[in-house]
């Protein structure tokens, strides 16, 4: 499959430096994938964002702040004990070096540097709270949303596994070795199932993370950023996107509920439903993924012509 790629660059926005890179015809309807906690843009797959970018669409995919080859920012150290039984027990959130909205100005700043007035938003597991944030505060901006295993921060929603929890809350390995065999083991939890082609690329997609530079202490203050940014149950009723839910039944993380409820929260909200899906985008789903991108993201533009 061949579609036109410009490398990866830098944009200054919003005060920081943004690593962004894109897939697509620059005539293409523009799109952008926001990934999740720690993650960085290139766990949007190449081959993913290809594919995406075949069906006429311009992907911009992009390390946010405190990941891959954006800026670093400081602050904020692990959660402690008490903060932790704060948030869960009396819903009191912790003191963050900034929050999902700050995110979700990033974007929108690349988008200005870009000269992108408006495009559809498919954020995923913490991207898709931030493609919330952006529908919600800068809805003139969004052309459809595509939320991904992600939730509206409810408190009293379930809370995950034990063992999706300790992938979060145990120390990120420094060598390259013990790096690639903790991401290894995690996706393979996370992906909630056997998927040998994605456990074949293992490896050498934790290798491309781990050069282009991890970040534990930014992870620490992404985590900060979610808890401190709170629900978003109530402002998600203000959403006039055509807005697009995807989950998975089989999600250690976020639990199916939440992507019940965002759907739930959101008015004309679509959900869909994944059989089998974890916290994960392994690539037996992706044609299924990408058909209701396709159909929902064209069908948005389609009404608003």
């Amino acid at each position: 499959m061949s579609v036109a790629h410009k490398p990866p660059r830098v944009a200054k926005a919003n005060g920081i430096d943004i690593c962004y890179e894109i897939f697509g015809e620059a005539g293409a309807e523009p799109l952008v994938l926001i990934m999740g906690l720690g993650g960085q843009m290139v766990q949007w797959d190449d081959a993913f964002c290809e594919q995406i970018a075949a069906r006429g669409f311009r992907v911009i995919r992009f390390d946010n702040r405190d990941t891959g080859q954006s800026s670093k920012l400081s602050g904020g150290k692990s959660l402690t004990l008490w903060e932790m039984l704060k948030v869960r027990f009396l819903n009191i959130p912790p003191a963050a070096p900034y929050t999902l909205r700050d995110m979700a100005r990033d974007t929108i700043a690349l988008m200005d540097v870009l000269g992108i007035r408006s495009a559809h938003m498919v954020g995923a597991s913490m991207g898709g709270m931030i493609a919330q944030e952006i529908a919600i505060t800068f809805p003139e901006r969004v052309r459809s949303l595509i939320s991904i295993m992600s939730t509206t921060g409810d408190p009293d929603l379930p809370q995950p596994s034990n063992e999706a929890v300790s992938l979060l809350t145990e120390p990120q390995p420094k060598s390259r070795e013990k790096f690639v065999a903790r991401f290894k083991r995690n996706w393979k939890v996370l992906r909630a199932g056997r998927f040998p082609e994605d456990e074949a690329l293992d490896r050498s997609r934790a290798e491309r993370v781990f050069d282009r530079g991890i970040n534990p202490a930014g992870v620490d203050r992404q985590i900060r950023a979610v808890l401190a940014s709170g629900s978003r149950k109530e402002r998600l009723a203000k959403v006039k996107a055509p807005t697009l839910v995807i989950h998975g039944t089989a999600d250690p993380l976020v639990d199916p509920e939440a992507g019940q409820d965002t759907a739930a929260s959101i008015p004309g909200a679509k959900l869909m439903i994944v059989p089998g899906m974890g916290h994960a985008l392994p690539m037996a789903i992706w044609p299924e993924i990408i058909d209701a991108i396709d159909k929902h993201a064209h069908g948005a533009s389609a009404k608003a012509a």
